[in-house]
């Protein structure tokens, strides 16, 4: 897509382009994560951070939203314009002057055109890169050094090269749940059973279980519970790298993602709510077993009064590394804020083996020992 097809911004977003314009050349300054200020990548020159403080994210109430969906909160606060990937499927928001030549998700070259079909919500909280580029890629150099089972060839190419940021969706929920719960809890006794072998008297402990019925509360209050709306990374690479500290979350600013390709959330917020909700069930079931007297515990029934059910859209970021080894395709992610490291790679079948042998050949000479 040409910059003249690129989405016409309105005078609202025009006037928040130019907030991001560098003072000395006119250049547009782009989030610098190591400065946590706005800088010119042609001259240097920095810009002021975006006027805000830690903890200034709003929480909104769910029940309204799911209810109806407010305007208010829709649109990113500057032009922008969206291209969706044919192979992965993720959305790209970009900023209209930035030619995608491949996704940032899968390296694919098919990106199409994307127009909203439906409002969507507009991020309100957000947190800044803190980990640099050059970081990220010290980090990830030194999780492939620990890679045993990897392919020497892929320790030797130059993947950290292309490791580039995106800022990841994800919906955070907060609920209050005052819950009464019942279950039988089990408590051990032992009994001594003797019996004959070969003539021989032989003794063993039995475990029995005593049942008796059991009853409490648990009050409790779930606190910006993750649930990640992205597509674009593998699932099990977002577990990996998570938490991520939402206690530092900010107000959603332009500023911040100024130069950034951000993802825009695939999994809405009703379905994110439902995961949420039962997540939370499983927590709570933990949090009421827990307090079961007893070794052992069965039928567990739990009655939960939620309340102050409320959620956030929020950007995460992340640095990430997509590859091709073989036929097959991998990602690497590192988070953008703590610098923890996930990823995926390929095992050599001549390590593993090597290590299969290896463990053959112990488990021989252990018997042989055992047999002396």
């Amino acid at each position: 897509m040409s910059n003249a097809e690129a989405p016409r911004a309105s005078s609202a977003e025009a006037m928040a382009l130019a907030r991001f314009a560098c003072p000395a050349c006119g250049g547009e300054a782009n989030w610098h994560p190591g400065r946590q200020k706005l800088v010119c990548p042609f001259c240097g020159t920095e810009s002021p951070a975006p006027a805000d403080v830690a903890g200034a994210a709003k929480e909104r109430d769910l029940a309204s939203a799911l209810a109806a969906f407010d305007p208010a909160h829709a649109g990113w606060a500057a032009a922008k314009r969206q291209v969706r990937c044919a192979s992965c499927r993720a959305i790209s928001v970009l900023d209209p002057a930035r030619q995608a030549q491949n996704c940032e998700f899968c390296g694919s070259a098919q990106l199409l055109p994307y127009d909203e079909t439906a409002p969507a919500y507009r991020p309100e909280s957000i947190l800044p890169f803190r980990i640099t580029g050059s970081d990220a890629r010290d980090r990830l150099r030194a999780w492939f050094g620990r890679l045993w089972l990897a392919p020497g060839s892929l320790k030797r190419r130059a993947l950290t090269d292309t490791v580039h940021g995106v800022y990841v969706p994800y919906w955070t929920f907060d609920a209050r749940v005052e819950a009464d719960w019942t279950a039988e809890a089990g408590h051990y006794y032992y009994t001594t059973e003797s019996s004959y072998d070969n003539g021989r008297l032989r003794t063993r402990q039995v475990r029995h279980v005593r049942w008796v019925p059991a009853s409490g509360h648990v009050a409790h209050f779930f606190d910006d519970d993750l649930v990640c709306a992205s597509i674009g990374i593998h699932p099990g690479l977002v577990r990996g790298i998570e938490p991520f500290p939402t206690g530092e979350l900010r107000a959603y600013d332009a500023g911040y993602v100024a130069g950034w390709v951000v993802e825009r959330y695939q999994i809405d917020l009703a379905a994110a709510a439902e995961r949420a909700r039962a997540a939370m069930h499983s927590q709570l079931e933990a949090l009421c077993a827990k307090q079961v007297p007893g070794d052992t515990h069965r039928n567990l029934a739990v009655r939960a009064d939620w309340s102050g059910q409320t959620y956030k859209h929020v950007l995460a970021p992340v640095w990430l590394l997509s590859y091709d080894y073989g036929r097959r395709a991998f990602q690497c992610a590192i988070n953008g804020v703590t610098g923890k490291v996930a990823g995926e790679y390929p095992r050599s079948p001549w390590k593993i083996a090597l290590v299969v042998l290896a463990v053959v050949v112990l488990v021989i000479l252990f018997g042989a020992l055992s047999g002396r």
